[in-house]
């Protein structure tokens, strides 16, 4: 059967360490004020006043929007628009980790789409192209700054609102490693691991195809070989150079290809119970690979090949199988917790899983999965990952 295919990615990709500078002093032509997208962290690091060096060097104008403290929801966003448009900037720079840069992508179409970011919810809704975006990821994990996704709470009914178009990949990624030596290990863990589930879930989607598989794999590979050296010392530049090359070839290969289930559920958990999106991924992968391998098998034991697993003589599930315990013990060695040891009550949770596995459903997520899961499976998952 011969297929055809759409791959989307920023028109300019910078990436290795010192490409900040580069891009800015030899490239950089895109506006005169920017709207600097970011939050407390970032300011407190001194990452924001070495990007407003670079900045002031090039005579670029800008204002500092540092309210991303948290999730980010359709409130963040509408200030945002409104700081744009007040201090009449003319493109966005947003740096960060997911949180910040997926805002800036909702401001960005915002500018020029009518309405509010909730009207958009779900696939192809957005008009038109927004002002220009410059995306610089701070962790090696979301891809966020590759991919034509952007993920908002809804803060009046308490949902994750996923929204997707192409007019949400931004400009110019910038992919600067240096940005990630100071993360403390339990971020470094949560990111990679998201990066790992973007990773697996591009590769074993019902819409794969043959650019997001090199990509998926690429990146497997990578993380399976430099999470736990970046995890152990940060000052590992090599790992962590190899790991934000991991995050973007993921966030390449999931923003055309697609998410499946953990994505799903994972969504709800984080509106609920305010579970930053990296850790809620990373918490579910386990149990909801055990769910998804017998739909499609095969790629399921590429995955454990490309980890290194032997699958000589062996049938393709139980192949499919040793990616499961590989990535069981991966998420082991980096000390990622079950959702009890994040501190969410079991009581609490139990009580809200049939929010949690409705909004999962809706999401549309959980069927790009081969073996497609039921409401009540969905439900069962959760309780096998507390």
């Amino acid at each position: 059967m011969f297929n055809n295919y759409k791959f989307l990615s920023p028109k300019s990709i910078y990436y290795g360490l010192g490409s900040l500078e580069v891009y800015f002093n030899k490239a950089f032509n895109i506006g005169k004020k920017a709207l600097i997208v970011t939050d407390n962290v970032m300011v407190e690091k001194g990452y924001v006043d070495k990007l407003l060096n670079i900045l002031k060097k090039q005579n670029i104008n800008q204002y500092i929007f540092n309210e991303i403290d948290s999730e980010p929801t359709d409130i963040h966003v509408q200030k945002g628009i409104q700081s744009f448009n007040n201090y009449d900037c003319d493109f966005l720079i947003a740096l960060g980790g997911g949180s910040p840069i997926d805002t800036a992508k909702a401001i960005s179409v915002m500018i020029n789409n009518p309405g509010n970011i909730n009207d958009y919810m779900g696939i192809g809704k957005i008009i038109k192209k927004g002002s220009p975006l410059i995306a610089i990821p701070t962790t090696a994990g979301t891809g966020s700054e590759a991919t034509q996704f952007t993920i908002i709470t809804d803060t009046e009914n308490q949902v994750k609102m996923l929204i997707g178009s192409e007019y949400l990949v931004p400009d110019v990624a910038i992919d600067d490693s240096i940005f990630t030596v100071s993360l403390p290990p339990q971020i470094t863990a949560a990111t990679g691991v998201d990066a790992l589930t973007h990773a697996v879930e591009a590769y074993t989607s019902i819409k794969n195809q043959p650019i997001t598989d090199i990509f998926a794999l690429s990146a497997i590979k990578r993380i399976n070989q430099y999470l736990k050296r970046a995890w152990l010392d940060g000052d590992d530049k090599e790992a962590r150079s190899e790991m934000m090359l991991a995050a973007l070839e993921a966030g390449l290969a999931f923003s055309n290809s697609s998410v499946t289930i953990v994505h799903g559920m994972s969504r709800p958990v984080g509106a609920l119970f305010h579970i930053p999106h990296g850790i809620s991924n990373a918490v579910l992968l386990p149990a909801c690979m055990e769910f998804a391998i017998s739909g499609v098998p095969d790629r399921f034991a590429k995955v454990a090949e490309t980890m290194g697993a032997n699958t000589n003589n062996l049938s393709p599930i139980a192949a499919a199988r040793q990616a499961v315990f590989l990535i069981k013990k991966l998420c082991q060695e980096v000390k990622i917790p079950t959702i009890a040891g994040l501190g969410i009550k079991k009581e609490d949770f139990l009580d809200k899983l049939e929010k949690m596995a409705s909004d999962a459903m809706k999401s549309g997520s959980p069927n790009n999965t081969f073996r497609k899961p039921t409401k009540e499976d969905i439900i069962d998952i959760y309780k096998r990952s507390l």
